[in-house]
């Protein structure tokens, strides 16, 4: 449990290190969303702009509106050209489920961000046609409760010492056991 305690300390110093990184890339210049991203989660929060030739698949999940509230990010699969597995672009929120209609594409900036596959996606500055904006992204919201689980193991392996120091008090308390006849 010690060994639990002292690792989860090394990762939220790992954590803490990550969470920087991901603060500066705010301040990074923007960059144009790469036709294959990286799966390392280099470019997380990092303004980015790309161009959504046409909408080839929609789809809806929980999310927040820059406002607060809670609804539906709508996400579209955009085909940016002959080549590469297109782009997936949050374009807004709203109380329904249904897709947009009327979105026609075109150049569309915003922040990086992944969803819930660890698949990069832009969250649109502007929405879509009858949308709202959706949250931004933001390190803030990523928790590192790393030290807090490090006090945890290291109290849980306090509390089996005392645990053991009482079974071993009792067991010498103990009379011996009388010999087998």
């Amino acid at each position: 449990m010690m060994a639990l305690g002292v690792w989860q300390i090394r990762r939220a110093e790992w954590k803490e290190a990550l969470l920087a990184r991901y603060a500066g890339a705010a301040g990074l210049p923007p960059i144009g969303f790469p036709a294959v991203p990286p799966t390392d989660g280099s470019l997380l929060f990092r303004r980015a702009s790309g161009m959504c030739l046409e909408a080839t698949n929609w789809s809806a999940r929980a999310g927040s509106s820059r406002t607060g509230a809670s609804g539906w990010r709508h996400l579209a699969l955009c085909r940016t050209g002959a080549e590469g597995p297109g782009m997936l672009v949050d374009l807004g929120w709203s109380n329904g489920f249904d897709a947009p209609a009327g979105y026609k594409g075109g150049r569309v900036s915003g922040v990086i961000d992944s969803d819930r596959d660890h698949i990069l996606l832009l969250v649109a500055d502007t929405p879509a046609p009858g949308l709202q904006p959706s949250a931004l992204p933001s390190p803030e919201n990523i928790p590192n409760n790393h030290r807090a689980y490090a006090v945890q193991w290291f109290l849980f392996a306090g509390v089996a010492a005392v645990i053991y120091a009482i079974a071993l008090r009792v067991r010498r308390r103990r009379p011996p056991a009388p010999p087998a006849a």
